[in-house]
């Protein structure tokens, strides 16, 4: 039995190890996201301009060098990154489940820093990744520095991440969710106060140097009985659709390029997105723009038709060229044209819904269903757009019945995805029997 006074001192040295963890995953979500404002706003325009906005009025010539120079970046720096720590990189899920929380220190900054300017620059995967990577650091070094143990230092990790995503998006319960109910597997009540703190901290500070506002401007939408019935029979289709796409992920991630090839994989792969971005300029980045304009019901049914199979093709081979970058915004990019297609039939047989309601709920099913948190998926869209109750009732059927679909056919969110095959068995293993996490591997090959 521990003494009182030792639990009480091992207790303030987590609580303490969570506010350094949230200040400095705040500070560092700011920074990547100002470095994100710089490059973009070097390449594609000035500020006040997105992406979209920047590629569709330049030069096709300019798509073509942009991108050929985000493949040259990308395959530089993973030959850098190399040499940063023995072995592989550690993934922020395989950290957490079976290395206690410990990840390379300086590769992961270092990957989370290339995400960012590669994603400024138009690959199409999402900035989400870099600041998640800097909140599970922060949260590494403070375990190591107040010598927290294994469980509290996995613990402590998945809320840096989660605080990460919070800080850079201002979503401190969204964050806090997404860290429990997704990284640590389990809406626990032990695990949702610390998660809450960090993210609120980590918010907190972000705002300092960040605006306060939505990330998505959307109109006000209402619920009504059409909403309900479309959502109904979307919601199994959006679960079927999201099975496939985490599945292409993991086959994608598994073929990455290795040696030599990791120079010229990315060259090639973002050349030829360059060049498909030419006629849509809508495939690059990560997806908010274009998302911001299926949510309000702006793109043209051809245009979503093809964006509903160009945009996750180009995120996965992006991801399957050795692209570092995140999967949550492009995710809910793929959803919210998904949702836009399968509303226009609707829209004939009972018209009246608005388009981007259809965009909405899809975007918002194609989350939970990927990442496998109904929850947290429910209230990060909440916060992102500051809708709060207008479609509850179809937004609610549209995530059960998607989600419940795709559990039921595979259990691997796009993160589990990620994780090696031995991995992916371990990570069954605790799935069914979460007391076996711990005796799960630990070893960390930090750096």
């Amino acid at each position: 039995m521990i003494p009182p006074r030792l639990a009480r001192r091992s207790q303030a040295g987590f609580w303490l190890a969570v506010v350094l963890t949230g200040i400095g995953t705040g500070l560092a979500a700011a920074a990547l996201t100002k470095l994100l404002e710089l490059v973009q706003h070097r390449i594609w325009g000035g500020p006040g301009i997105d992406l979209l906005q920047g590629a569709s009025l330049a030069p096709p010539c300019w798509h073509m060098i942009v991108l050929t120079g985000a493949g040259l970046v990308t395959g530089a720096g993973q030959l850098l990154l190399t040499k940063l720590s023995s072995g592989n990189a550690i993934d922020i899920s395989a950290a957490i489940w079976f290395h206690a929380g410990r990840l390379p220190k300086l590769r992961t900054l270092g990957s989370a820093t290339l995400s960012i300017v590669i994603v400024a620059m138009g690959t199409a995967l999402g900035r989400e990744g870099a600041p998640k990577q800097a909140g599970a650091v922060m949260a590494d070094a403070a375990s190591d520095g107040l010598r927290l143990k294994d469980d509290e230092r996995r613990l402590l990790v998945a809320c840096g991440a989660g605080a990460g995503m919070a800080a850079a998006y201002g979503v401190p319960l969204g964050g806090a969710l997404f860290a429990v109910e997704v990284l640590r597997g389990t809406l626990s009540l032990r695990f949702v106060l610390p998660a809450m703190v960090t993210s609120l901290i980590a918010t907190g500070v972000s705002w300092v140097f960040l605006p306060d506002a939505p990330t998505y401007e959307i109109p006000a939408y209402h619920g009504s009985l059409s909403v309900a019935a479309w959502a109904l029979l979307a919601g199994p289709i959006v679960g079927l659709v999201s099975v496939m796409y985490v599945r292409a992920v993991a086959l994608a991630d598994r073929r990455k390029p290795v040696g030599w090839k990791r120079l010229v994989a990315p060259v090639v792969v973002l050349a030829a997105l360059g060049g498909a971005s030419i006629p849509f300029p809508e495939l690059l980045g990560n997806g908010r723009d274009v998302a911001a304009l299926a949510f309000s019901g702006q793109l043209a049914a051809p245009l979503l038709l093809a964006l509903v199979v160009l945009r996750p093709a180009a995120t996965v081979l992006c991801l399957g060229c050795g692209a570092p970058g995140g999967l949550f915004t492009p995710s809910l990019a793929f959803g919210a044209m998904l949702g836009g297609v399968l509303g226009l039939p609707w829209s004939w047989v009972w018209p009246g819904v608005p388009p981007g309601l259809f965009a909405l709920l899809g975007g918002t099913a194609m989350i939970a269903a990927t990442t496998q948190g109904p929850v947290s998926a429910i209230v990060l869209m909440m916060e992102m757009t500051g809708y709060a109750r207008g479609a509850v009732v179809p937004l609610l059927v549209m995530v059960a019945t998607a989600t419940l679909v795709a559990r039921t056919i595979e259990w691997r969110s796009i993160y589990d995805a990620r994780l090696s095959n031995a991995e992916v068995r371990a990570r069954q293993r605790l799935r069914d029997d979460p007391a076996e996490e711990q005796t799960a591997p630990r070893d960390a090959g930090t750096s």
